[in-house]
């Protein structure tokens, strides 16, 4: 659970039992919707594209779209290396009328944190993590006060 008290389900990609079983239960309960996140390899984006359609079909408001691992930044000189692709995300939301919320890069400085009670915002604040991390709260802040 979320500070707020708002339930964060991470599931794999697809449409499967379990997904529906989710869906049911939010239902039930409330559910404020889905941020959908995704990678931006084409393989990627037609499983979120099944997704956003499972989600719409079943009622569950889409909240936005986050795109991860869009580039590789260089621990050493913080430059941003695309290796897979980029703009998927961004370009899957365009096409699906639904908000992006940001572009998150691999970051190894990041990775390091994985495991504690670290922060980004308060270890790396000036890392383009932080950044995007800071503009999707504001951007969602925005979305619930609408």
């Amino acid at each position: 659970m979320g500070g707020s008290g708002l339930p964060i389900i991470d599931t794999p990609p697809g449409t499967s039992d379990e997904h529906i079983t989710v869906m049911e239960c939010l239902k039930e309960v409330g559910c404020h919707g889905a941020i959908i996140v995704t990678t931006p390899q084409e393989v990627a984006l037609d499983d979120v594209r099944k997704e956003i359609t499972f989600c719409k079909k079943t009622g569950i408001k889409i909240i936005g779209i986050v795109e991860n691992m869009s580039g590789f930044v260089c621990p050493h000189c913080t430059s941003c290396t695309n290796i897979f692709s980029s703009n998927g995300g961004a370009e899957l939301a365009t096409y699906t009328e639904v908000p992006h919320l940001g572009t998150l890069p691999i970051d190894p400085r990041v990775g390091v944190l994985a495991g504690t009670t670290a922060s980004v915002l308060d270890q790396l604040p000036d890392s383009t993590t932080a950044e995007v991390m800071r503009n999707i709260v504001e951007k969602l802040k925005l979305i619930s006060v609408n």
